[in-house]
């Protein structure tokens, strides 16, 4: 895992990738500097302007439900945000974050609040700095942590040619 220090914005359970980015947007572009401006656009028009580089999502269960659209993975990463904890990811989400770079951590996030800093120094546990508590992700498997610290499938296959730990 990679270092982390980000605020929390928090989402809800089943967030679906139409919610995360609309199907009709990626008619228009697909610039991941273009989508960022769009991103939760049905749900909040503000939210996209007011995301941080760093800013963490945190969701509840079944994040990115829904189309397996990869464009609702590289929308949120083009705005900055390195990764998503949730309680559950929907698995074809889960596939295209990892494929992408994008890190997604199960875990319990119902004590997370709006605006929490959260921090991680890459070796696992994830600290929220407001309450002091510790949330415990899953673990990755080391084959998904090799594709992340690579920055997605693409760059992990041109530095390896094959799926070696």
């Amino acid at each position: 895992m990679t270092p982390l220090r980000g605020r929390a914005r928090l989402v809800g359970d089943d967030v679906n990738t139409d919610s995360i980015i609309s199907s009709t947007r990626k008619r228009d572009s697909l610039d991941p500097a273009v989508l960022r401006q769009f991103l939760f656009e049905h749900v909040d028009p503000a939210f996209a302007a007011s995301v941080q580089p760093g800013d963490i999502l945190v969701a509840g269960k079944n994040f990115g439900c829904g189309s397996a659209m990869e464009v609702a993975v590289t929308t949120v990463l083009s705005a900055g945000i390195p990764a998503v904890l949730a309680k559950g990811f929907s698995r074809t989400y889960y596939r295209n974050a990892i494929n992408n770079g994008l890190l997604p951590l199960v875990c319990d996030t119902g004590k997370i609040c709006e605006g929490d800093i959260l921090s991680s120094d890459g070796t696992g546990p994830i600290r929220n700095e407001r309450s002091g508590e510790t949330l415990s992700p899953e673990p990755l498997p080391p084959i998904m942590l090799a594709i992340l610290r690579a920055g997605g499938l693409v760059p992990y296959m041109r530095q390896n040619g094959d799926f070696k730990l």
